[in-house]
């Protein structure tokens, strides 16, 4: 399993599953944070078409370029489905946020060759190591 560390610094492209389009929710300030130290930000929310400026996708599918990491703000039981759907889109990593753990969503991504973070804050993470994406 690779650190949150190493994930940051490798991949700069990240589909947000579960974006939100409220800036008082975590789903929605931490991947703006990520955003302004480069990383480039794909939001995925069926039910917007923008977020915070970006264009959104309503799946991993409908995404039409490449994803590097999945980054899920969805509650854990969606986790092993989004998994699979990151598996199929080509995604290098699967990402977890704070508070959600999923042994199966690890298994099928591992049996990918995804790496895996499970249960940190990419926002925290990338402010702890100084993180820029120039």
């Amino acid at each position: 399993m690779e650190t949150p560390e190493r994930l940051l610094r490798r991949y700069r492209t990240i589909a947000v599953v579960g974006m939100s389009r409220d800036p008082g929710k975590a789903a929605h300030g931490v991947p703006v944070k990520l955003a302004r130290a480069g990383f480039d930000i794909i939001p995925v929310n069926p039910e917007a078409r923008s977020i915070a400026g970006l264009d959104a996708y309503p799946t991993l599918s409908a995404v039409p370029r490449p994803i590097e990491m999945v980054l899920v703000f969805r509650p854990s039981e969606f986790a092993p489905e989004i998994a699979r759907q990151a598996v199929a889109a080509g995604a290098k990593a699967l990402w977890l946020q704070q508070g959600l753990v999923s042994d199966e969503a690890r298994s099928i991504a591992e049996a990918a060759g995804l790496d895996y973070v499970e249960d940190h804050c990419a926002a925290v993470e990338r402010a702890l190591h100084q993180i820029i994406k120039a």
